[in-house]
């Protein structure tokens, strides 16, 4: 059973999301709607993710290279500045796991074999899971730069798995669910209200012989597992 990491065991777009308020605001322009800087921001991030990947400092340039394009004033260093201390206060953020998450990972791993995969900055992953308390439930962590139908391939030929009995669990359509249905497994989509944006997607009907399952809490998977 793979298992996601970020909005899936614990809260974590909401700490951007509030970074990204506070930015919107900072920058405070009188051209560009708050909606129409949230684009050009979401723009930018597709555009480091490519050169940078994931993590915070990737969120942190990109934050920066979203202020130079739309400030109307000369941008100083004072200013980078302050967008990096907007982005600092995320890596200080305690880790708040989702509902019934604890005692749903005690019950699972003593049926099943956990296995963690998560995309991302490994040490930003890394450390999150390490202070999370929740490592000791998973007999692996996977963290790969990207979760695509070839990275679920080579974690199922790693750990022997078997398709047709294993799953994925996660709350992004883009990268827990659509890529391991075509990678061959099962998946169960765990809705969470303030997934990030650049991760929805419409959520692919399942291949024959597969199976989808949706659920609203992560602690209803006792109930199928």
């Amino acid at each position: 059973m793979l298992i996601d990491a970020d909005d899936t065991l614990w809260e974590n777009n909401i700490y951007f999301e509030r970074v990204i308020a506070a930015f919107i605001g900072f920058l405070n322009h009188h051209e560009y709607t708050p909606a129409e800087v949230r684009q050009t921001l979401n723009q930018v991030e597709r555009e480091t993710i490519l050169a940078h990947g994931y993590g915070l400092s990737s969120f942190t340039r990109s934050l920066v290279e979203c202020y130079e394009r739309l400030s109307p004033a000369p941008v100083t260093e004072e200013h980078r500045g302050q967008i990096r201390g907007f982005a600092q206060a995320i890596a200080e953020q305690e880790i708040e796991l989702l509902p019934g998450v604890q005692q749903t990972l005690t019950e699972l791993a003593a049926r099943h074999r956990l296995i963690l995969m998560t995309k991302g900055n490994e040490a930003e992953q890394a450390d999150k899971l390490a202070r999370s308390g929740l490592a000791q439930h998973f007999s692996a962590v996977e963290i790969v730069p990207e979760k695509n139908p070839a990275a679920y391939r080579e974690v199922i030929a790693r750990y022997e798995l078997a398709p047709h009995t294993s799953w994925m669990i996660g709350n992004s359509p883009k990268s827990d669910i659509n890529p391991a249905l075509a990678a061959g497994l099962h998946a169960v989509f765990l809705f969470h209200k303030d997934t990030w944006i650049l991760e929805h997607a419409e959520v692919d009907a399942a291949p024959p012989g597969q199976h989808l399952i949706e659920l609203d809490a992560f602690s209803r998977l006792v109930e199928i597992f």
